[in-house]
């Protein structure tokens, strides 16, 4: 993301609470609904300039802002690597989340936002054949990914030992998987829950490397689900109801 922008009022909202914005632009003639004016609020609380500016000005720096620009103090990106799942400061039931290959930032914003609404402590992608956090990412997550600690490492089958080696159990989302979400209750303890990118699925070594394989059954006529909603399901149906938990 060259210009270090979010765009429309939902990621907007977030970065500010994520002080991360440095000015806020508002296209000329935009009315001040009431999520414009939660945007405007946010940013006095936060002393964050707001200047007024031509639309076609915000049309080069974001597509479809819906009035509202946010400038970033520096690019969004993974500030943590496969050292930090190490020393982490792990929670006794953790939840992270592992994509392999998912390369669209949209699914990956999508994917972002479910694991920070279910209490995910982290979010691992890959060094390559991974997307990058762009605005349409940040979009996507509702600024989820300005929150969620983002972990990006070069080797994901070493990244699952190292958190296999704090005492997570890895679990891959497969469809070829023997048994599915509904056959047996997820594992106590902290959880990785590893899903991969639409139509490759899990590499060869990463499914090798899980402690279990789990697929989400299909019942209509479509045969699949994007890796973004897969997630959203498996953490809401399997993940999340461990110990009582209700939903």
């Amino acid at each position: 993301m060259t210009d270090a922008v979010v765009s429309g009022k939902r990621a907007v909202l977030e970065a500010l609470r994520a002080r991360e914005v440095a000015e806020i632009l508002i296209a000329t003639g935009t009315k001040e609904s009431p999520g414009m004016r939660e945007v405007l609020d946010a940013a006095r609380g936060a002393d964050v300039r707001v200047r007024t500016s031509e639309r076609s000005a915000l049309d080069r720096l974001a597509a479809d802002h819906r009035g509202v620009v946010a400038r970033l103090r520096q690019v969004p990106a993974a500030t943590l690597g496969e050292r930090d799942l190490s020393t982490f400061d792990w929670q006794p039931e953790a939840i992270v989340v592992v994509l392999d290959g998912v390369e669209d930032p949209q699914n990956l914003g999508a994917a972002a936002r479910s694991v920070e609404a279910a209490g995910g402590q982290m979010l691992v992608t890959r060094t390559h054949r991974s997307a990058p956090v762009t605005d349409a990412a940040i979009r996507s997550s509702a600024g989820a990914l300005l929150h969620l600690p983002h972990a990006r490492v070069a080797n994901l089958t070493r990244a699952i030992q190292r958190l296999q080696a704090e005492g997570f159990t890895v679990i891959g989302l497969d469809e070829t998987a023997a048994g599915s979400v509904y056959d047996e209750p997820c594992p106590d303890g902290p959880v990785a829950l590893v899903v991969g990118g639409e139509g490759a699925g899990l590499s060869r070594l990463v499914r090798e490397g899980c402690d279990l394989l789990v697929s989400l059954p299909m019942h209509g006529k479509v045969g699949s689900l994007n890796a973004a909603a897969s997630l959203a399901a498996v953490l809401y149906a399997y993940v999340l109801p461990r110990g009582g938990d209700k939903i």
